[in-house]
């Protein structure tokens, strides 16, 4: 198998580091493969905070639902939105006395250009996280960056048009990662459309889902009544606690963008 290829098809996430640090060479690596991603209109719509304060990592752990290993990550950055620095730069270039002299108001970003450096801040993202698998690196994403908008802004001082989007750890594993034990994905006949979007049925679902929750229910009936992973991922998942407060944040964070 080509081995770029190999890579991608064998990544998994990573949790548990080895005492080592992630040094320099490879650090440095990390972050211009992130910068050489794909990029809408080539303005690298994104920032990327590295956080190696220990104090700050301890916070983070906590903020984002309580995990641990946050803190323990040799290497963290934070891939934020970022349509500051060009605003800022469109201020300092003199476009607000162009547009006053074109009878025109000044445009403010809104949330078709916060979509637009999400694409890009999660393009980097990801590109940072296949070089370091290419390094033996592994990696872990963190989506709980979404919850406490508030917190997270006042802990890394982000002005209004700057949004969290993901965090992600970094770090040697601690023990040699498994293919044999590779999270398994839906097959691609109910992921991959032809031209047009094709909904699922009640039977298509259910044979999708079937892998899932013959695995949950592996051990016999559950205490908690819940009989299929449609039950289980709407109960631990989608209405839980960090779900209905990413929600809230999300809608702040979109808020804060929007009144600049």
């Amino acid at each position: 198998m080509n081995p770029t290829i190999d890579l991608l098809m064998r990544r998994r996430s990573v949790r548990s580091y080895a005492p080592r640090p992630v040094g320099p060479e490879e650090r440095e690596t990390i972050l211009a493969a992130a910068m050489r991603a794909p990029t809408a209109g080539n303005m690298m719509l994104y920032s990327i905070i590295e956080i190696d304060d220990q104090a700050l990592k301890d916070r983070l752990a906590v903020t984002c639902d309580n995990q641990p290993f946050i803190a323990r990550a040799p290497f963290l950055l934070l891939f934020a939105a970022d349509y500051q620095r060009w605003y800022d730069y469109y201020l300092a270039a003199g476009v607000d006395e162009v547009c006053r002299q074109r009878g025109e108001q000044m445009r403010k970003p809104t949330e078709g250009d916060l979509l637009l450096a999400m694409c890009d801040t999660l393009i980097a993202a990801q590109s940072a996280v296949i070089a370091a698998e290419a390094l033996g690196i592994g990696s872990c994403y963190i989506g709980d960056i979404l919850e406490q908008y508030e917190t997270h802004g006042d802990l890394l001082q982000l002005p209004p048009y700057v949004l969290p989007i993901t965090l992600v750890c970094f770090g040697w594993p601690l023990a040699e990662p498994s293919r044999a034990n590779l999270t398994p994905r839906f097959p691609a006949q109910y992921i991959v459309h032809q031209n047009t979007y094709h909904r699922l049925g009640p039977a298509a679902l259910e044979e999708m889902m079937r892998p899932r929750s013959e695995k949950l229910l592996s051990g016999g009936p559950r205490a908690d009544g819940i009989t299929n992973a449609g039950q289980f991922n709407y109960v631990r998942k989608f209405s839980a606690e960090f779900s209905v407060e990413m929600t809230r944040s999300a809608r702040a964070m979109i808020e804060s963008w929007t009144r600049g």
